[in-house]
């Protein structure tokens, strides 16, 4: 068995690069073919394009009319018309057709009379070459028609044929091998067995290695083998322009590539300075390069953006992607490394005039916080963070001006979220939901600092046994305030299908593993608030401190078996397919500053609330009541 690459660096991420492009500047050179122009679409010049022919070939008709001798029409006016013999002072032309000499110039059809014995009465004096295209107008031959390394657009393709070109000579699209390794890995679609790992990060860099311009081929995933590796490795190595290998890059004891990639040539960098994605490989094999990105999906799109993309861009001819940047405040603390550069997602929104930032999850395998995320905040090297309220820079992969009309939400999650955002944009072109996961205290607290403009909640007041207008009154206090109404929902115990442990309430939580939801939550206050009532301690509760962010992620652990309950919603419940427990109904509502109703996107967002086909959809997945859904309560402090 081969010994284990232990050895990880910590090399800033520009300097990484650095070296990996000095390491390959010996080796790669940019290469080119000719290809049609009909199918040059997106394609990079390699060089200046000339004109083969004139635009107009000919001296040519710009408009449907007749050709005359501009002289002859000397004197014509509304009160001196002038008729002019056909084959003699004027032949019919219609748009392209070639005007020779003696005729210079072209009346339009709508300011002509025809007499019924072929000629013509005009009323107006032509001028020479009025309406006509002189030969060469458009396009001279010989004239450069596109720049060397520029990408050809529709428009271009057009001017081209217009110019008598057909062949090009562009960028040669590279070829990229990309090479999944793990024993784990399973194929989408193929029938699971516990161990397995659906692999779909190689169908990621598919999609990205097209967008950058190359050319991808996606092998079938290559067992943890020392050989097998080696050998597809080295074999993409004299096929391909590029080489991507997927996980195997770490310290585990089958992560065989640093050592592999030693072995065939040279690494030039193992281990940076970014989090996520710090073991990634760049390495030199045969004259090609290699980069060995880590499995977790988030590491692995990182060590893709920084390192791949760049190499891919310098073969391709295109511009390195300069995505967006914007200045936002943070909501949340952030705590760092000094070591690393940290790429944290998040949320974006516009709020009372100035863009907000909420971190989403941090760990380099929650794959789905790529897809909610607006951009990434990065932390340089060197801080140990940025505090709640702090600015930060956050690259972008939205366009800014979407963020202008984004509703911002931070608070207790429901299903309902998630359809409002698939509706809202159908119903109200370019209105979208920026929706943060913190439970109903934490969304209050952002909505207070300016940093939302709606909080969802359902929060008991134990006082008065009411929901959410008594805590908004004491949280706020005379700050105008309202309520947009949203469902009436069960709250429950979640269980395995079967209910085998035989859970009937509360007080059986004690002898089973439990999941909670995450401090201030109002789920979690209602579970509190209930153990209570019991005399029941949360010591007494195995699980009390394994807390989880959505209703959905509490089902997943109990579908999944690593929890055998927890309180949740009916319709998380009958998502997933558990058995369900009620504890009691409750009120999920949308706390809100009352100025902030007039803002187009919250109407759209309280228009949505009321419509049919939410209404709908609330009906299908069950567990709801929504008889006041979207109405407004002006909250009196």
């Amino acid at each position: 068995m081969p010994r284990r690459n232990l050895y990880l660096t910590n090399i800033p991420v520009e300097e990484a690069l650095e070296r990996f492009k000095n390491a390959l500047e010996p080796h790669v050179k940019a290469q080119t073919e000719d290809i049609e122009v009909i199918h040059s679409l997106d394609r990079v010049t390699a060089s200046a394009i000339l004109a083969r022919c004139n635009s107009p070939l000919y001296d040519s008709a710009a408009m449907d009319g007749v050709a005359v001798v501009s002289a002859a029409t000397h004197g014509a006016s509304e009160t001196c018309p002038l008729t002019l013999k056909h084959g003699v002072d004027f032949i019919h032309v219609d748009t392209g057709d070639p005007v020779k000499p003696p005729f210079d110039a072209v009346i339009m059809a709508e300011d002509i009379n025809d007499t019924g014995c072929g000629d013509i009465i005009i009323r107006s004096a032509a001028a020479a070459w009025q309406h006509i295209r002189p030969v060469g107008e458009d396009v001279v031959q010989g004239e450069m028609i596109l720049p060397g390394g520029h990408k050809i657009r529709p428009i271009d393709i057009g001017v081209l044929l217009s110019g008598g070109v057909t062949r090009i000579s562009a960028q040669k699209r590279p070829e990229v091998a990309i090479i999944p390794t793990g024993t784990e890995l399973a194929e989408p679609g193929d029938t699971l067995k516990e161990g397995d790992i659906i692999e779909s990060n190689s169908r990621m860099f598919e999609a990205l290695v097209r967008k950058g311009g190359g050319l991808p081929t996606r092998f079938a995933p290559v067992a943890d083998d020392y050989g097998l590796i080696k050998d597809a490795l080295q074999n993409a190595a004299r096929r391909f322009d590029l080489v991507l290998v997927s996980a195997g890059t770490s310290a585990g004891r089958e992560d065989y590539t640093a050592s592999i990639l030693r072995e065939l040539g040279e690494v030039t960098v193992h281990g940076v300075a970014m989090k996520p994605g710090k073991p990634v490989i760049l390495a030199v094999v045969n004259g090609k390069p290699v980069v060995g990105v880590p499995g977790y999906p988030v590491s692995a799109y990182l060590a893709y953006e920084n390192f791949a993309a760049p190499i891919l861009a310098s073969f391709s001819g295109l511009p390195e992607s300069c995505a967006p940047i914007v200045r936002a405040v943070l909501t949340r603390r952030l705590v760092s490394s000094f070591k690393h550069r940290e790429y944290v997602r998040v949320k974006v929104g516009r709020v009372g005039g100035r863009l907000v930032a909420s971190p989403l999850a941090r760990g380099a395998g929650a794959a789905m916080s790529l897809v909610r995320a607006d951009g990434f905040c990065v932390i340089n090297r060197d801080s140990e963070g940025v505090e709640a309220g702090g600015e930060v820079d956050v690259i972008l992969n939205r366009r800014p001006q979407d963020l202008e009309h984004t509703v911002v939400s931070i608070g207790s999650h429901d299903l309902l979220l998630d359809l409002i955002a698939d509706m809202m944009p159908n119903l109200y072109p370019g209105i979208h939901l920026s929706s943060t996961h913190v439970g109903s205290m934490g969304g209050l607290l952002s909505l207070k600092n300016g940093e939302a403009h709606i909080a969802p909640i359902h929060l008991l007041d134990e006082a008065t046994g009411t929901y959410n207008i008594q805590i908004i009154k004491k949280l706020f206090g005379k700050s105008p305030m309202a309520l947009i109404k949203g469902v009436g929902r069960v709250q429950g115990i979640m269980v395995q299908k079967g209910n085998p442990l035989g859970i009937a309430g509360i007080g059986d939580l004690t002898r089973c593993r439990y999941i909670n939801r995450q401090r201030g939550a109002g789920t979690r206050l209602l579970f509190d608030y209930r153990l209570k009532s019991k005399g029941i301690s949360p010591e007494n509760i195995t699980g009390y401190d394994r807390e989880a962010a959505t209703h959905m992620s509490v089902a997943a652990a109990i579908n999944g078996g690593s929890a055998d309950a927890g309180m949740g919603i009916l319709s998380a419940a009958m998502a997933m397919g558990l058995d369900f427990i009620p504890v009691g109904d409750e009120r999920y509502d949308f706390a809100i500053a009352a100025e902030s109703l007039e803002l187009s996107h919250i109407r759209a967002f309280i228009g949505t609330l009321k419509s049919p086909g939410l209404l709908a959809k609330l009906k299908e997945l069950g567990g709801y009541t929504a008889d006041n859904c979207g109405e407004i309560v002006i909250i009196d402090c």
